[in-house]
């Protein structure tokens, strides 16, 4: 009789595939913007606390067991989100012409991390960014 919860029945049936360790990081930053050329009240400017989450994928840990450092990839962000908190992001030179929506905050966040953190290890996957809880955009480049 098979047992399905035995470890040894569940991993000798699965098929390998390389593994991939997904790392994340949330955090929140406060900004106001507004939409230029939206039909609504998106057009007014108003604030948001932005929440943002920064993926990574790994494929290998480094001698001590980590893909990344967490502190590593919380130091980026802050620093990159530093000359966004409490601003009106309107104002901020990327988006002086492009509107300040979630997805091209998102793609701002994602260009701007990659260039810090990606390794020979370790790449930024994604970036998402949303204006409040249950909405918000993915950003990647695959």
């Amino acid at each position: 009789m098979i047992r399905f919860f035995q470890p040894e029945y569940f991993f000798s049936t699965r098929v390998k595939m390389p593994a991939t360790y997904n790392i994340f990081v949330q955090t929140e930053f406060a900004a106001a913007h507004c939409l230029r050329n939206y039909p609504g009240d998106c057009a007014q400017v108003h604030g948001h606390n932005w929440i943002v989450e920064v993926q990574l994928k790994c494929r290998e840990l480094d001698e001590i067991g980590l893909g990344v450092d967490f502190r590593t990839v919380k130091k980026a962000v802050q620093e990159i989100l530093a000359d966004l908190d409490h601003t009106d992001l309107n104002e901020f030179p990327p988006f002086r012409i492009t509107n300040p929506s979630s997805e091209n905050i998102a793609r701002y966040l994602y260009q701007a991390l990659a260039g810090r953190l990606n390794s020979d290890r370790v790449a930024v996957y994604g970036v998402k960014v949303s204006e409040s809880h249950g909405q918000g955009v993915l950003y990647t480049e695959e």
